[in-house]
């Protein structure tokens, strides 16, 4: 699996190198505090696996990484011409990084 930290998130998204920045956490948690990601929540994802692009890089996050991360283990086999990145840490490592 490929992660990506976060300053390397802002370095492709500063390139302005098409990417679709997912966030699988719940609306309440999106809410409160997120980093621009499209909101749809893990358990959504999985039923809908059409809403991933297949041209360009996929970045996944969550609080800490792992919801984010179980989401590509899941979507992996289905969609073998996705290009999966997880945030290493989710944007837990923005605040205690």
């Amino acid at each position: 699996m490929k992660h990506l930290t976060y300053p390397e998130l802002q370095k492709l998204q500063n390139a302005d190198r098409p990417l679709q920045l997912i966030d699988v956490r719940e609306p309440d948690e999106h809410a409160a505090y997120n980093i621009g990601g499209e909101l749809i929540p893990l358990a959504f994802l999985l039923r809908n696996p059409e809403k991933i692009a297949h041209d360009r890089p996929v970045v996944l996050y969550c609080k800490r990484g792992i919801r984010s991360q179980l989401a590509i283990q899941r979507l992996a086999g289905r969609l073998p011409e996705a290009d999966f990145y997880n945030l290493r840490d989710g944007i837990y490592a923005l605040f205690h990084g």
